[in-house]
């Protein structure tokens, strides 16, 4: 069974008797984990627990394929069903859980934890077809599953995000959901102390006192060197990116914020607003450090090829989103496009 949309919540929340595997794969490693965590714990409350939950690798369970039936068969000794977390699992393994979902343990939940799968994937085709089993895709969160998590994570001790301080979160958080609930964690205990009683809201500078000012500017660097036209600072800065862990589509997005930036503010200027004006009003602020080259990218770009940059972004985005596509090199040929473009004057 393939669970997605609207179901997806509810099953999340309990995902029935019938269900003995679920498999958890894409590219959002850390919500993969954090699935596998929520619908562990509609069987069990204490992940912790060494009687009812056990975790041991796809390399494991191929080194050992009778290692899955055995670990499913054993009961728990204080009662209560038991929890199998198979992690980094593979099409390799896919035989083994084709043969434990034959006649799988009433008493214990299997959950796969997987990369990138295809939709050709033995293992994704295994658990799609299969009645006492569910498939569920963890992809990058939107703009708008960020603000959800961004409330939510907040609000669980007693705060809120001001406008601004939340657009400036959804431009910074969101290429992996665990490090997003981490850093959100970090900003509620640096503005209450994490005491839910002690309700405030946290302001735009809280959160860029708090959350990671190292990735910001990792981030910054990138949209800089590609609507600046700097094509050598822009490979560097990919790269590093790149190595910080930073998701191409999360990279994509930030330089789409840029050129709609970019794109509103020149507008503003050309209906008579005055520059400095027309920069004060964007919102998360411009960083200061980069002030100037926002303001010599503004007297560059016409509207029109900013509107094409823009086309080609949300193009690539999609792209991204296929199944196999070829993401960090497809995110660094729309960058460089960008970048070529900057340099072809007004």
């Amino acid at each position: 069974m393939k669970v997605t949309g609207a179901r997806l919540a509810s099953f999340l929340r309990q995902p029935g008797p019938e269900i003995s595997a679920v498999l958890l794969f894409g590219p959002e490693q850390g919500l993969v984990r954090e699935r596998g965590s929520i619908i562990a714990k509609t069987v069990v409350d204490d992940l912790s627990d060494p009687f009812r939950v056990v975790e041991f690798s796809g390399g494991a369970l191929k080194a050992d394929p009778p290692l899955l039936g055995d670990e499913a068969a054993q009961l728990s000794m204080i009662g209560g069903r038991r929890v199998i977390r198979v992690v980094d699992a593979v099409d390799g393994v896919s035989n083994i859980f084709a043969t434990y979902l034959e006649t799988p343990s009433q008493q214990t939940l299997v959950i796969a934890e997987a990369g990138n799968l295809t939709p050709r994937s033995s293992l994704r085709k295994l658990f799609e077809g299969s009645k006492s089993a569910a498939s569920i895709g963890c992809y990058e969160d939107s703009d708008g599953d960020l603000r959800s998590v961004v409330q939510e994570s907040l609000g669980r001790f007693g705060l809120t995000a001001s406008a601004d301080a939340m657009a400036f979160l959804v431009e910074h958080l969101g290429a992996n959901r665990l490090v997003t609930r981490n850093e959100l964690e970090k900003l509620a205990l640096y503005v209450n102390g994490g005491r839910p009683e002690d309700a405030a809201v946290v302001s735009l500078d809280d959160a860029i006192a708090c959350i990671g000012d190292s990735a910001a500017m990792s981030l910054d660097l990138v949209v800089y060197a590609a609507a600046g036209g700097d094509s050598q600072g822009l490979d560097r800065a990919l790269a590093k990116a790149f190595d910080d862990g930073t998701s191409p589509i999360g990279i994509l997005r930030a330089l789409q914020r840029h050129l709609q930036n970019l794109h509103v503010t020149i507008g503003k200027v050309e209906s008579g607003m005055p520059p400095d004006k027309a920069l004060f009003a964007i919102r998360p602020p411009i960083n200061f450090k980069f002030k100037p080259q926002f303001q010599a990218q503004l007297r560059n770009w016409r509207q029109d090829r900013l509107v094409q940059a823009l086309d080609l972004i949300t193009e690539t985005e999609m792209d991204c989103k296929s199944t196999g596509f070829p993401a960090a090199a497809g995110c660094h040929r729309a960058l460089m496009r960008v970048a070529q473009a900057a340099r072809v004057r007004r």
